[in-house]
């Protein structure tokens, strides 16, 4: 199209809500199942604050039948007069406009949550129906929508004595394939928000089997300091009663809880307005800092370093440490890739100032407390001197040998690691037909003997002696610790691929916590695959079908109904040819990967603590309330 062909008539202009049901990945994140859930955090966001602000203390979420959702306050209710603006209700300016609500100024509300701004609005261009009901005044108002278009004018029906305001919708499936809601999902969402909105019920319904209604209620009096303890439940704690900062400065309210356990890794949450900085930022940074100089401070002071020891690190500090932050503020400036990192230059000497004082207080308040503290961090000093000979040990070892492995790694020839995969492989049997089968262009092979170190109960120096472990890292490329850098991983895939056995399964978990704990960021690039080897091979004369499930090979055996037919159960890799590997399990045009996500960091971690940390009964627990859905398990 040149010039002249190019003119006004070729801009399109959308109109009010058009632009989020034309484009609702940027507004909600996309039309799965997260962006369906992101609907109820939007409404949710109202209320949360409501509460914050001091005037909602109640918010109850019903899933109906139809895959509608209702959430209620008893808020102050959104005004119903007219706009001077739009000349329309308030109610319906909020419903129908972007952009357009309390929070926008800064006399209704001194905090407020919502990521992207587009709130209720949003929600409501996204649903094939939506009803808003407002209890105010005395009495009870209500509007109905459909796709962000008022159905009607705002009517007045009824006196009640209740306050606040309910929305309930239905999620278009213009714009949804998949609208059924998960329970356990919104269940997360809640517990957390409830922690961070303190002596606030928030109660969830589900009366989708109207037979069987189900109600969860979550209230906190403690707040964070009742979610750092959720997040140390079944762990060993070295301070009981966490220490526990709340301080207003500048208009910023930073809220703080520490409890330390004798495990290697630090859990960090960060919040801002309620929502979750996975990326960190400013809050984040003022923390780490006031904790080093205040740890640091006090090991001085009472003369706990040896002569000539070097002062702690922050890394020191941070083995063992479980941490809730949460700042409110008036205007946060979110940035990074996913817009979840908390960016207002002011708030990082806030929270280090707040951090600081409240630390300083607490450590010499409680001595008994504060000297295990000292302890652990001292001991970390020692294991992270000893770790550092042993990195180095690795690095200079990879450098050594190139990076070849002898004997173990057989590389590819590409090196471009956007084209390139290894699969990480159980035993040499298996690891000899994988290096037959693959295609050794972009496919790497590394075979592990036996099982590797359980990294959940083990420091990185004690990790760096496993020699299975060493030999990993040195083929990864990136790093480890310190030194990590996820840029210089030098392959983008990366597949664990074991057996189909119960010994299969444990080295998977293995591996698994080894990325969860040392690499998460190999994960969050989509970097970590599972194979899916197949488990049966049916066979019908010359004819071979794979089975990849008991489903599958159900499905399999169905269509070969009264027909002479054999099945073969694969346990092990290596009872597969080359070719058949290749075909089944190796091959980009046929091949089933499963790519390994972390959808809760909160409950990935529970669960790998659980299953893979010291304390015996919350995992003798966790098998004995599973053991009914195992099936087919090899003893």
């Amino acid at each position: 199209m040149d010039n002249e062909e190019y003119t006004a008539k070729h801009i399109t202009v959308l109109s009010g809500l058009e632009p989020v049901r034309k484009r609702p990945a940027m507004y909600i994140g996309g039309t799965g199942l997260e962006g369906l859930h992101h609907l109820v955090w939007e409404v949710m966001d109202n209320a949360i604050d409501e509460a914050l602000a001091g005037f909602c203390n109640e918010i109850n979420i019903t899933l109906l039948p139809d895959n509608m959702v209702s959430v209620l306050d008893n808020g102050r209710g959104i005004p119903v007069d007219v706009h001077k603006q739009t000349g329309k209700s308030a109610l319906e300016t909020v419903l129908t406009t972007l952009h357009a609500g309390a929070k926008f100024g800064s006399s209704s509300y001194k905090v407020s949550g919502g990521l992207h701004g587009v709130g209720v609005s949003a929600v409501n261009a996204l649903s094939s129906l939506l009803k808003a009901e407002v209890y105010r005044d005395g009495k009870i108002y209500y509007q109905e929508y459909s796709q962000g278009a008022a159905k009607g004018k705002i009517k007045q029906e009824g006196e009640t004595k209740l306050k606040g305001t309910k929305i309930t919708f239905q999620p278009d499936s213009e714009i949804f394939d998949n609208r059924e809601f998960n329970l356990n999902t919104i269940l997360d969402h809640v517990r957390q928000q409830a922690y961070l909105t303190k002596k606030t019920k928030i109660t969830v319904v589900d009366q989708r089997k109207s037979d069987k209604p189900v109600s969860y209620t979550f209230y906190f009096e403690g707040g964070i300091a009742s979610y750092v303890r959720h997040l140390t439940k079944n762990k060993q704690v070295i301070n009981a009663v966490p220490i526990y900062v709340e301080k207003e400065i500048d208009n910023v309210l930073v809220e703080i809880a520490i409890i330390y356990t004798d495990e290697y890794n630090e859990r960090l949450f960060s919040f801002a307005n309620n929502i979750y900085t996975t990326e960190g930022g400013t809050h984040v940074t003022g923390f780490r800092a006031a904790l080093t100089r205040a740890i640091n401070n006090y090991i001085k002071n009472n003369n706990l370093l040896k002569n000539g020891q070097e002062l702690l690190t922050g890394e020191d500090m941070r083995e063992g440490l479980n941490a809730v932050i949460s700042v409110k503020l008036h205007q946060p400036q979110f940035e990074g890739q996913t817009k979840t990192k908390l960016g207002n230059p002011e708030v990082r000497n806030i929270v280090e100032q707040a951090t600081d004082q409240g630390l300083s207080i607490y450590l010499e308040e409680k001595p008994t407390e504060a000297r295990k503290i000292m302890d652990k961090c001292l001991l970390s000093f020692q294991a992270r001197q000893a770790a550092k000979a042993a990195r180095e040990t690795v690095i200079r070892k990879g450098a050594l040998e190139g990076m070849t492995l002898p004997g173990k790694l057989a590389d590819c020839t590409s090196k471009k690691p956007e084209l390139s995969e290894i699969y990480i492989v159980e035993g040499d049997s298996a690891g000899g037909s994988a290096k037959q089968a693959r295609d050794r262009k972009f496919q790497a092979i590394l075979p592990l003997r036996g099982k590797i170190l359980n990294v959940e109960r083990a420091r990185l120096d004690r990790m760096l002696a496993s020699e299975e472990v060493k030999a990993l890292i040195i083929a990864l490329g990136c790093g480890i610790g310190e030194q990590f850098n996820v840029d210089k991983v030098r392959y983008h895939k990366i597949v664990i691929m074991t057996d189909a056995d119960v010994d299969g399964s444990h080295i998977r978990t293995l591996l698994l916590t080894l990325f969860y704990r040392y690499f998460p960021q190999i994960i969050e690039k989509g970097y970590l695959y599972i194979a899916q080897p197949p488990l049966y091979a049916i066979s019908f004369g010359k004819e071979k079908y794979y089975a990849y499930s008991e489903q599958n090979k159900e499905e399999i055996v169905k269509k070969l109904a009264d027909k002479s037919y054999s099945i073969q159960r694969y346990k092990g890799l290596g009872e597969m040819n080359p070719e058949q590997l290749w075909q089944t399990t190796m091959d980009p045009e046929e091949r089933i990967l499963l790519k390994v996500n972390v959808t809760s960091a909160e409950q990935a971690d529970k669960i790998f603590s659980t299953l893979m940390g010291d304390e015996v009964l919350p995992r003798r627990k966790f098998i004995q309330t599973r053991a009914r859905l195992v099936k087919n398990l090899d003893i």
